[in-house]
Order: C-alpha cells, then structure tokens, then sequence
C-alpha cells in the first residue's frame, strides 16, 4: 500500500529530519521526494509504501502529526491501494521569459498548451533578472508536437513573452559548441556602419544592411558593395574601431558561465577578422570565422581577400568548428539576429534568434527579443541562482540596475 505524505508551512531547518524520523520507525519504503520553497513558504511531498497495518494504522498518522506539528507546519496523509509506477519522463522543455510574466499572459499560454492535451508536469523558475524565466516540463502527445511549436509562437507573440519550446531527451541536453554572429548579437550596433561612418557612407552602408539583413539582398552582394564604399580608408582606422566596440549586456556573462559548463565557443560573422580578433582574444574564444579586408600600402582596397563568409559561409564554419572539436551538429547552438544568418541556424542542434529579423525567427528553434544575451543561458537551462553562485565564487558577480520600461 503507498502512502503520500505532505507537509506544508513555513520553512525551517529540521523538517526533513522530524519527517524521516518518524517514517524510520516504522519501516516504510521510499518511492518518491519532491520539494519546493518558494518565499519561505515548504511544500514536501514523500511517497511511501508501507505495510497495510502500518499505512491504515493510528500510529504513524498520529507520530507524524505530532512531530511536524512542533515544528509548527501542517501535515496530511493520503493512502492508496493502487501499484505506485514511476512516471515516463517528460517529452519537452518550454521556457518562458518576460519583464513581467503576469499571470494573465502565463494562464494564456497554460490554456492554449492544455487545449492540445499537453500536460505540465513540472514548473519552476529559472530567473528574476534580468528577465522573469520559467521552466515548463511538459509531456506532449506525439500527434500534436508541430502543432504546439506554432500554438506556442502564436502565444508569445500575442503575449509579448519569449517562449523556447525544445526536446528535453539527453539528445537534446548534450550541448557542446555554440557560436554567435557578431554584429547585433554579441556587440552593440555594426561595425561596418562605424567603419562607414569614418568616410561619409554610412547612410549608403545602413540601407544595404537593413535590406540584406530583412533577406530582400543577397548577402555576397551586399557585402561586396558595402566594402566598395571603404576604398582609401586608412588602415589604423581599424585598431581605432575596435577598441570602439561595446558588448551587448550579458555577454560576458554568458561566455564566462558557458566556459564553466565545458562549451567550444566561437564567433562566425560576415564582419571583418581585422576588427574582430582583438575583441575574440580578449573574450579567450576557441574559433573566429570573418572576412579579411584587403589593405595596401596602409589603406583599405574596398576588396575582400579570402573565402567570403556570407550565408552558407556561415554554416560552413559551424560545420568546420563542430568537427574541429568533434561533436555531431546535434550538439551545436547557433546564436544570431539576420537573414545571412538562416543556413547557420538551421544547421545547429539549436537556433536561436536574438533580436532578430522576421526572416530568421521564422525558422529558429528560439526566439528572444530581450537586449540581454545572457537569456540564452535559460533556453540551455541554467539558472539565474547557478550563474551568480558560480560568479560569487571568484568575485564576478554583481547586478546592474536596469531602468524601467
């Protein structure tokens, strides 16, 4: 016979203790612990099977009564006849993020989720800062998977939230190698624009962006004529660029915390290495993939040398680094914000979209429009309280105030 034990209250140290000392007296067998705090407030779970003189008897009710209540909590107990079984795991992950979360847009997205038969087996939250994350284990009917994926895009979009809906089989938590574009994504702001800026072009420059970036340009092309603008640029104007660049919020953050974790971290960018390496040294990233601006004589050409990275280029790379450190592509993460970033992201176990064009979300197997790049450390599930304990270790963590909306 089981016999589900709870315990509610306010948390304090010796509850677990009292319990379990109670339940050692009468030899009870353990199938199942489950325990939440939330605010200071306990709720403990315990499932036991126990013999059924012990499970229907007075004693154990009433020793139990008493002991968690001089710890001031309350208890209930439940019995069953029933065979307890372990429970499948939980089919997918659905991560929520926003600032806020309101119960409102939460019991929208939990109504559209349940009326595909979807159940949430477990939540729990992942983050207060700089965004309010959520954690849902949910176990999805085969038949409905796709479906879901849109159910849940057309929530978040209705509901201003970022939600990540990914498998949660080892398969789909074994990442190893992730990459990240550069321009928009890892940095603030595009460093050709800033290039541009220093000869008068960076008008001409920007619309061909936008319009390569929206995907109505092929990137090659865009490329090419946004470099033609650059001819007689001095080449020291490079250095002066670089030391110009300002990362985006979080950023180092999610490298430090994913260099923690054991990832191969890299940069594929259809910007230029001449600016990029310094800024890759700094951050100790594995791989770089860029283009290379021609110079002679001290003074930019307006020509590329070298394999152009452009939208396939970009997937290349990711291909070349994933064997590079030998991990099927299943186990990459592909991070960026543009259409020349589509073949990379499709190509990786994981593509994320950050702050991205509609092109890109479309096909991203995640969507965050936070200007924070540390929320993709929740769609690979770490914790906001795993982050700042690590940081608290070698003196890295602190909060930046972040001004209201």
């Amino acid at each position: 016979m089981s016999v589900l034990i709870t315990v509610t209250g306010v948390d304090r140290p010796g509850v677990t203790s009292a319990l379990f000392e109670v339940l050692g007296r009468h030899q009870v067998a353990l199938l199942n612990v489950e325990q939440v705090v939330i605010r200071g407030r306990l709720i403990l779970g315990v499932l036991v099977s126990a013999a059924p003189q012990v499970a229907r008897g007075t004693a154990l009710a009433a020793q139990l009564r008493a002991a968690i209540g001089a710890l001031g909590l309350e208890v209930t107990i439940e019995h069953s006849d029933d065979q307890p079984i372990i429970h499948e795991p939980s089919t997918h992950k659905i991560v929520v993020l926003g600032r806020p979360v309101t119960a409102a847009t939460f019991g929208a997205l939990a109504h559209d989720v349940a009326e595909l038969g979807v159940n949430i087996d477990t939540i729990r939250g992942i983050s207060d800062y700089p965004v309010t994350g959520l954690e849902l284990r949910v176990t999805v009917p085969t038949e409905v998977g796709g479906q879901l994926q849109s159910v849940l895009a057309r929530a978040a979009a209705d509901e201003h939230l970022d939600v990540a809906f990914s498998d949660s089989s080892l398969s789909g938590r074994t990442k190893r190698l992730i990459v990240f574009d550069v321009d928009s994504t890892l940095i603030q702001g595009e460093v050709i624009e800033m290039l541009a800026a220093h000869v008068g072009t960076e008008a001409e420059v920007g619309a061909i962006t936008e319009a390569a970036m929206r995907g109505e340009l092929d990137f090659a092309e865009s490329l090419h004529r946004r470099v033609a603008t650059l001819a007689g640029l001095p080449a020291a104007v490079l250095d002066d660029v670089a030391d110009q660049l300002v990362l985006t919020p979080g950023a180092r953050t999610t490298l430090r915390t994913l260099r923690r974790l054991g990832y191969f971290c890299g940069v594929v960018s259809g910007g230029f290495r001449q600016v990029i390496d310094p800024l890759a040294h700094e951050l100790a990233l594995d791989y770089v993939a860029a283009n290379t601006l021609e110079i002679v004589d001290g003074v930019l050409t307006g020509r590329l040398v070298g394999p152009i990275v452009d939208r396939p280029g970009k997937a290349r790379a990711l291909r070349d680094f994933a064997r590079d450190v030998g991990v099927p592509m299943s186990q990459t993460v592909a991070v960026g914000d543009g259409a020349n970033d589509i073949d990379m992201l499709a190509a990786a176990g994981l593509g994320v979209a950050f702050n991205a064009k509609p092109a890109l979300r479309e096909v991203a197997d995640a969507a965050l429009s936070y200007p924070y790049l540390d929320t993709v450390l929740f769609i690979l599930g770490v914790t906001r309280g795993e982050i700042e304990a690590a940081d608290a270790v070698d003196g890295t963590a602190r909060r930046v105030e972040i001004p209201a909306d």
